[in-house]
């Protein structure tokens, strides 16, 4: 595997021989002097160029993949730029897609994985567009400017993926957006929906309450603080029994288990944003949670089918000519 003085210098060696390139920016985990270094981190690249006309025209996918006889494909006969850095595992184009219906004018993003394990995402953008290059990170770093055009930078670290302390809006808002996604879980189990259920489940209820947690973990223990991208370094700031109580969350598409882990995260959720919203001096609306809680343990109980829900003021909920008390 090549290492990272190799990588740079390939890397560095492209930009020095293309005139069109202007300047390189290495952004990213590996510019963070406050985290171990691994093999696997990525080589987030910035090439800032005089124009974006013949790399919006190269390629969008290696051309070995394409067939005798298929049709004209963009960008088709123009050089691959992906082919310079290493022997390639797969690599894709973000900036344009069919699939999604996306296409930004403003850069070329190349995401390159090579056979030896290095990986380089590398986004091209026009030079006067540098400043949210610069500076929209504090993890960047200048490793090449031929014009000197690029004002200093200071020097790097993760402040802008820390933690910090929510506004009271912000809060207020989170809190809101929870309890709202739960009710899509409980409708897609309902409807034996399970796939609908586990990906709201999995994509808007957990990530709203990793969120609360990280509230919670710099509440009683301190701000700013980081937890990475996916939430795995929460864990040295929470009790264990709330660690465990949150890696159970996450389920398969059992319905059963899907209702039980909506359930916990709720309860959990109700748990730590009390706490939370105590220690901040916010409002937090107790009685909107135990009134969707509530909801949520009734619907699990009717049989699918039911035509009609009706909450009644005491709390108590009617579905097609039958009672039952929450």
């Amino acid at each position: 595997m090549r290492n990272e003085k190799e990588m740079l210098a390939i890397i560095l060696s492209y930009a020095e021989n293309h005139d069109d390139i202007r300047a390189v920016i290495l952004n990213g985990s590996r510019t963070n002097p406050e985290i171990t270094p691994d093999a696997l981190q990525d080589y987030d690249i910035v090439f800032l160029v005089e124009s974006l006309k013949s790399y919006k025209s190269a390629a969008h996918w290696p051309r070995s993949d394409l067939k005798n006889g298929a049709p004209s494909l963009p960008g088709e006969g123009t050089d691959d730029i992906y082919r310079q850095f290493g022997e390639l595992l797969v690599m894709q184009r973000t900036d344009f897609s069919e699939l999604y219906h996306e296409d930004f004018d403003e850069y070329v993003c190349y995401l390159m994985q090579f056979k030896d394990g290095n990986r380089i995402d590398l986004t091209i953008a026009n030079k006067q567009d540098y400043h949210g290059y610069c500076f929209d990170d504090r993890l960047s770093v200048v490793l090449l400017d031929k014009d000197g055009f690029l004002p200093p930078l200071p020097p790097p670290d993760g402040s802008t993926h820390n933690i910090v302390k929510p506004s009271r809006s912000v809060f207020c808002e989170a809190v809101t957006s929870f309890w709202w996604m739960t009710t899509y879980v409980s409708k897609g189990l309902w409807r034996r929906q399970v796939l609908y259920a586990h990906h709201h489940l999995t994509e808007s209820v957990i990530p709203t309450l990793s969120l609360m947690l990280s509230w919670y973990a710099g509440a009683t223990v301190r701000f700013p603080l980081s937890v990475g991208k996916q939430y795995d370094g929460l864990k040295p700031y929470l009790p264990a029994v709330l660690w465990e109580r949150y890696l159970v969350l996450f389920t398969g598409c059992d319905s059963q288990a899907l209702w039980q882990s909506l359930l916990s995260a709720c309860e959990l959720f109700q748990e730590v944003a009390a706490v939370t919203a105590q220690k901040f001096g916010y409002y937090y609306d107790r009685q909107m949670a135990e009134d969707v809680l509530a909801f949520l343990r009734y619907t699990q109980r009717q049989p699918y089918g039911s035509q009609e829900f009706t909450p009644l003021e005491d709390g108590i909920y009617l579905s097609a000519g039958s009672r039952g008390e929450v």
